[in-house]
């Protein structure tokens, strides 16, 4: 470990190359540079060493990438989150895109500029985004945990998810997975698992579900079943749209 620290922080500025997988367009893709934006003293660059993805509309050329995970090899002098050059650190490589009026697009920075993704060499950031990774947390797993974990960790958190609370987790695939290791006890009283399929039953038991509701022999999405699962003054969110696009609850008396 101290090896790889002394050739990190011996790296300059012309020591690497910002390349990566990049999409030309919409049926193209090829190894080229991604050209990072311009140095800024709250910028952090990171060496990329594990990267999950997810893609929505973007702007043209563009590297995806958007769970990274790696090695910070350049550090601002007005760092932010206490960032050191050989630190492990993680990003969402959509960075400030997120919150500008334009959030669907993918990568389009708040200034009208561009970021890029992690299918590449390295990622530049501002450290605002910048987080480090706990020791205990290997890289392949903290990675997703960057967009699917904090989806769902988040919207757990901002509505109450705690002691006294009893939480159903309808859908168990990713996001569902992770929602219920998040609210599993001591977090809530009682976890539920539902699942279209019943087969699922082994992975969110697995992760200390306390029961699992299969709904598979149902020829439709039982949404307004599910609001009947709710006690009075229950909160039902709901995270993305049905496959048809539409979402009707009835009233109940």
């Amino acid at each position: 470990m101290e090896l790889n620290l002394v050739a990190i922080d011996a790296l300059t500025p012309t020591d690497y190359k910002f390349e990566g997988w990049m999409g030309l367009g919409r049926k193209s893709v090829q190894d080229n540079i991604c050209e990072p934006r311009p140095w800024e003293e709250t910028a952090v660059d990171i060496k990329i060493t594990y990267s999950a993805d997810k893609y929505g509309p973007t702007l043209y050329p563009c590297c995806v990438g958007h769970e990274n995970v790696g090695i910070a090899v350049r550090v601002g002098s007005n760092v932010e989150n206490g960032v050191k050059v050989g630190d492990r650190v993680g990003v969402v490589a959509q960075n400030d895109s997120r919150l500008a009026p334009w959030a669907h697009v993918y990568f389009k920075a708040l200034d009208g500029g561009k970021f890029y993704g992690g299918y590449g060499l390295y990622h530049r950031s501002p450290s605002h985004f910048v987080i480090k990774i706990p020791e205990a947390l290997p890289s392949a797993s903290a990675a997703p945990m960057l967009c699917a974990g904090i989806t769902t960790y988040s919207l757990l958190r901002h509505y109450g998810c705690g002691p006294g609370k009893k939480i159903g987790i309808i859908g168990v695939g990713g996001l569902g997975l992770y929602a219920i290791m998040f609210t599993k006890p001591p977090e809530a009283d009682k976890v539920i698992a539902i699942s279209r399929k019943a087969d699922k039953k082994g992975d969110p038991l697995g992760l200390v579900a306390d029961a699992c509701i299969a709904t598979d022999k149902i020829q439709r999405e039982p949404l307004t079943d599910y609001h009947s699962l709710l006690k009075t003054d229950g909160r039902f969110v709901q995270l993305g749209i049905p496959d048809n696009g539409s979402l009707s609850l009835q009233p109940r008396h």
